[in-house]
């Protein structure tokens, strides 16, 4: 196995800034593919974007299927939601520190508890999807209708993959029982880096 290196190369990011969450450098997406391929990148280079969405999808690996899908869902929902807010011009406040706060207690969720309960983890997911979402709004406030669409569903597709994934990798990696305790220290690692940054600035 290669735990050191998957951890080592994970924490390597690191010192990425939080806001260089741009695949297409800053620039405002003008055509469909654009805004698709905007969506895509943008929760995969955001490292703490890219933490959580990990960190979660173990999370919800304890759960029964049902239950962990419709968690997954409602972050999912929930970030079209705060992307929507944004959209609107209705903050939540410090969005990164709530960023990293969320990334932090989902690595502590991984370290602490065998188990988090289905309602705690729908809860705690729409939360996260509110903020997470809301970050996002920035790549596309004041583009046309449909690369803010193809944005959407670039979103959707790319964050609903990476928790599914890491949930099913999860749930089938039965014998790697230093994954769970690998990815929260990971994701608390960067939740505490970013949050740090965020306060700093």
């Amino acid at each position: 196995m290669r735990r050191p290196s998957f951890a080592l190369g994970l924490l390597a990011l690191l010192p990425l800034p939080a806001a260089a969450h741009h695949p297409m450098d800053g620039a405002m997406p003008e055509t469909l593919w654009q805004g698709f391929a905007s969506g895509i990148g943008h929760p995969v280079i955001g490292l703490d974007h890219l933490a959580f969405l990990l960190a979660a999808g173990v999370l919800a690996a304890a759960l029964p299927r049902g239950e962990a899908l419709r968690a997954i869902a409602g972050f999912l929902m929930a970030g079209m939601a705060g992307l929507a807010l944004h959209m609107a011009g209705i903050g939540l406040g410090p969005i990164e520190a709530l960023i990293a706060a969320s990334v932090l207690l989902a690595g502590l969720a991984l370290l602490v508890a065998k188990r988090v309960s289905a309602p705690a983890l729908l809860a705690g997911f729409a939360l996260a999807g509110l903020f997470h979402g809301h970050a996002f709004a920035e790549a596309v406030i004041g583009a046309e209708a449909t690369p803010i669409l193809a944005y959407l569903a670039g979103l959707a597709v790319i964050q609903g993959a990476l928790m599914l994934g890491a949930m099913a990798l999860a749930q089938q990696a039965t014998r790697a029982r230093w994954l769970r305790p690998a990815m929260g220290a990971v994701a608390s690692f960067v939740g505490l880096g970013f949050l740090v940054m965020a306060v700093v600035a």
